[in-house]
C-alpha cells in the first residue's frame, strides 16, 4: 500500500509538532513532493536538494566500495538540530526531518520515520 506523500508529511507533523522541517524527496531529481517547515526562514525545497546530494554521494561510495548493502537512513546532527535522512525500501524517494535536537528524542524521530518511509513506494 501506497500512502500520499502530502498525508506523509501531515502524519509527521501530528507526532512531532514541533519539528523544524520535513519534505517527500524524490530521489532522482531532488524535487519535494510535499514539504513543511514550521520556520518560515527554513525554506525546505532547498534542503531536499542539498539532501538528495548527501544521499546520491553515500549511494555512489556504496557502489565504489563494491558493498552489497542499502542506505537505511542517514543521519546528520548539527549544532542544535539533527537531520535524518529516512529512505523508502526502493530508494526512490526519502523523507528529509529536521529536529530540535534538545527537545527530540532521536530513537523516537527514527522510529516515526521508519514507519512512514516502510509505505513510501
Amino acid at each position: 500500500m501506497s500512502i500520499n506523500p502530502n498525508t506523509t508529511v501531515q502524519s509527521i507533523l501530528k507526532e512531532l509538532p514541533t519539528l523544524v522541517s520535513v519534505a517527500v524527496v524524490e530521489t532522482e531529481t531532488g524535487m519535494p513532493l510535499a514539504y513543511h517547515s514550521n520556520i518560515a526562514e527554513f525554506d525546505a525545497e532547498t534542503a531536499a536538494a542539498y539532501n538528495t546530494e548527501v544521499v546520491k554521494a553515500k549511494l555512489k561510495a556504496i557502489s565504489a566500495l563494491k558493498l552489497n548493502q542499502k542506505i537505511q537512513d542517514i543521519l546528520l546532527t548539527l549544532t542544535d538540530q539533527l537531520h535524518l535522512l529516512k529512505l523508502s525500501p526502493d530508494g526512490g524517494k526519502f523523507i528529509y526531518l529536521a529536529v530540535n535536537a534538545k527537545d527530540t528524542n532521536l530513537a523516537m524521530a527514527r522510529n516515526i520515520l521508519k514507519g512512514h518511509a516502510d509505505v513510501l513506494l
